[in-house]
């Protein structure tokens, strides 16, 4: 079954992002995201799928301020930079030009442009889990009227 469902589940488009956030600890981090989906139009809200083993999920708690930097086309380095992941405590923003969004979260300043909101609640998703997030915030970036969003279509539906 999954041989039939692999190859057109991987067709379906999605967004490249940058999800950053911070811990209890102010510790922040910034990953590659490539679910986010506007979920409401009032209040305006996203959902923001993270896999089980990412660290990160310690951090969205229910309340909790996230980011998302909408990257374009051409910005390739970011997936080379955040795609690898970073460890607790590892810099995760090295080389990287930052704005800060009201929240104090770290955003791409170079990115189309950025979106902050608040963790509603969250769900399991199979391997994943799922956040709804209320947004509060949001700026446009230098990218905005000149490139469209980085939008990624996989081979395989079943994995990155």
């Amino acid at each position: 079954m999954n041989e039939a469902i692999a190859p057109i589940l991987g067709r379906i488009p999605s967004g490249v992002f940058i999800l950053t956030a911070q811990g209890n600890d102010d510790l922040e981090t910034g990953m590659l995201a490539s679910w986010v989906q506007q979920a409401a139009f009032e209040p305006p809200s996203i959902t923001v799928a993270v896999n089980d083993k990412r660290y990160l999920n310690d951090w969205l708690e229910t309340g909790k301020a996230l980011a998302i930097s909408i990257i374009g086309e051409t910005q390739k380095s970011l997936l080379g930079h955040f795609g690898k992941g970073f460890d607790p405590g590892e810099p995760a923003f090295e080389g990287i030009e930052l704005d800060r969004s009201p929240a104090g979260l770290p955003v791409i300043k170079d990115a189309i442009g950025w979106l902050e909101g608040t963790v509603e609640s969250s769900l399991s998703a199979g391997d994943h889990r799922v956040y709804l997030v209320r947004l509060t915030a949001a700026s446009s970036g230098p990218r905005l009227e000149g490139e469209k969003p980085w939008v990624h279509v996989r081979k395989n539906g079943l994995g990155y």
